[in-house]
C-alpha cells in the first residue's frame, strides 16, 4: 500500500505539466507515492510527453475533455476509490488532488502527510498556495458560499470589513496567512484527502465540469463528521487558470457551479426574497445561458 496517491488532470498545460512532475519526484521524505495524470484530450502532445520522460507515471488517456471532476474520477478509481463503502484495501492512505500548474518544494509532499498523520480527525488538508506574483491564492482557504456569505462577499462589504468574520468569511480574510485554521474547504489544486473520508462519502460530483467541485467535496466531507484544515507551514506555488484561461466555458462554468452548489446545499432553507436576490445575480453575471439550468432540476447530494 502507498502513502500517497497523486491524481493530475491535464488539459493542454504540456509545459507546467512537465515542470510539475519534475517537482513531485524530486520529493524528500520517508514515504511511498504513485502518480496518476489523467489526459483530458489534450492536442498540445502532453500526453505523448508524459509516457516519454515519466514512464513511472500512471497515464489515462481520455478521449473528450470530460471535465476536471470526472478526470479527477477516473484517477481516483485507478487508485482504487471507487464510491461510498467501496474502497481498495491496498488504495492509498490518502489522496492528493494535484494541478499540473502547482510546483512543489522537496518536503511539501511529506510534510502535508506528517501534519494529518498527526490529526486523525481531518479528513482534508490543503497547504498556502503563493501565486507567480507572490500573493495569496485566496482559494486556498474558504468559507462555503452560503446566500449570506455571498452576498457580504458580492456586494462588497467583504471588501469593506476583511477582518470581519462575519463579513470576510469566503476568503478567510479576518485570519493572518500564516495562522494554520480550520476552514470550511480548501481548493483542489492541492487538495489532500484521507482514505477512509473518501470511502465515507464517496468521490467529486460529476454534475460540476469545473469549479465548486472541490468546496461540494469537502461540504459533503464536512457532513460526514470530518474536519476541513489549512495548513501555511508548508508552501505550494500555483500559477493559476493555467488551463482555464484557455476556455471560453471558464466564466460560465464558474457561474454554472456556483448555481448547482446552492441550489443541491442552500435553496430548500433559503427565503425567497433572498432566492429571487441570487437567481438575479446569477443571470446578470452567468448570461442568459443560465436560464436552462435553472429550469432544471435539483441534482442528487451524492454522486451516483
Amino acid at each position: 500500500m502507498h502513502d500517497l496517491g497523486i491524481v493530475i488532470v491535464n488539459w493542454n498545460t504540456r509545459e507546467y505539466l512537465d515542470t510539475c512532475l519534475q517537482t513531485v519526484f524530486a520529493s524528500r521524505g520517508d514515504f511511498s507515492y504513485t502518480v496518476v495524470v489523467v489526459d483530458n484530450a489534450s492536442d498540445d502532445g502532453s500526453p505523448d510527453m508524459v509516457a516519454e520522460n515519466y514512464p513511472q507515471v500512471q497515464l489515462i488517456r481520455s478521449d473528450e475533455n470530460t471535465g476536471y471532476p470526472r478526470g479527477n474520477n477516473m484517477g481516483l478509481r485507478a487508485l482504487g476509490y471507487r464510491g461510498p463503502g467501496d474502497v481498495d484495501a491496498e488504495a492509498p492512505r490518502y489522496a492528493l488532488l494535484l494541478n499540473p500548474d502547482t510546483q512543489l518544494p522537496p518536503d511539501a509532499l511529506f510534510n502535508m502527510m506528517k501534519f494529518m498523520d498527526q490529526r486523525p480527525d481531518v479528513g482534508v488538508a490543503g497547504p498556502k498556495l503563493i501565486l507567480a506574483d507572490g500573493s495569496l491564492d485566496k482559494a486556498c482557504r474558504r468559507g462555503f458560499p452560503t446566500p449570506m456569505v455571498s452576498l457580504y462577499h458580492y456586494s462588497g462589504l467583504a471588501k469593506l470589513f476583511p477582518k470581519s468574520e462575519r463579513f470576510g468569511r469566503y476568503n478567510m480574510t479576518f485570519a493572518d496567512v500564516n495562522d494554520e485554521i480550520e476552514v470550511d474547504s480548501v481548493v483542489g489544486a492541492y487538495m489532500q484527502i484521507r482514505k477512509e473520508a473518501i470511502e465515507q462519502t464517496g468521490l467529486l460530483d460529476e454534475v460540476f465540469f469545473m469549479y465548486a467541485e472541490d468546496i461540494d467535496w469537502c461540504y459533503r466531507i464536512k457532513q460526514a463528521g470530518w474536519k476541513v484544515w489549512y495548513h501555511p507551514a508548508v508552501t505550494v506555488y500555483h500559477i493559476k487558470r493555467a488551463a482555464s484561461s484557455q476556455s471560453r466555458k471558464a466564466q460560465f462554468e464558474f457561474w454554472r457551479a456556483m448555481l448547482i452548489f446552492y441550489r443541491k446545499h442552500y435553496r430548500a432553507t433559503t427565503p425567497i426574497w433572498l432566492h429571487s436576490l441570487i437567481m438575479m445575480g446569477l443571470l446578470l453575471k452567468g448570461g442568459g445561458g443560465l436560464w436552462q439550468e435553472i429550469r432544471q432540476p435539483t441534482p442528487p447530494l451524492i454522486p451516483s
